[in-house]
């Protein structure tokens, strides 16, 4: 077995969102959820098919995001994992609605911050081991750093 680390190219001002589902009905019920839960949203979502002719489906709102996101998940190749590109919108605004599809297994990373998925594979086919999202720690916050995180969180309306 191989580990390789694919670097996932997130466009201008969008968010990324990757996880494991499990049937290529989940294309369609995350499009659903997707443009049911923001009003709209832009976005565009890949995903790799595990079985038979293992494609990647595509769907999604905005066409640039959409043939990104095939793209990128080509570039994975990972069984059962989908890649969703945000705009307009954030992850906090659609993690929980994910979370109820059915076929959800495993939400990875919500981000949009350098990514890279770690991806194992063997004769058979790839798999997602982990991500490394963002950059390495670098201390812990101090009663200014907290001030200004608190003072963040409120400027930009998630909390009172």
């Amino acid at each position: 077995m191989e580990i390789k680390s694919v670097k996932i190219d997130i466009p201008e001002g969008c968010n990324v969102i990757v996880l494991t589902t499990h049937f290529i009905k989940s294309v369609e019920d995350i499009h659903e959820t997707l443009v049911s839960t923001v009003p709209n949203i832009k976005f565009g979502l890949g995903f790799c098919e595990a079985s038979g002719p293992c494609l990647v489906r595509k769907s999604g709102t905005d066409d640039e995001l959409v043939e990104h996101a095939a793209k990128e998940a080509l570039k994975m190749g990972t069984g059962h994992t989908a890649i969703i590109f945000l705009k307009n919108s954030f992850p906090i605004n659609v993690l929980n609605a994910l979370k109820n599809v059915p076929e959800v297994a495993t939400i990875h990373c919500a981000t949009a911050n350098e990514l890279d998925v770690l991806v194992a594979e063997n004769d058979r086919g790839r798999g997602i081991v982990g991500v490394i999202d963002g950059e390495k720690s670098k201390g812990i916050e101090d009663e200014n750093e907290m001030k200004k995180r608190k003072l963040f969180l409120r400027k930009i309306g998630y909390k009172m």
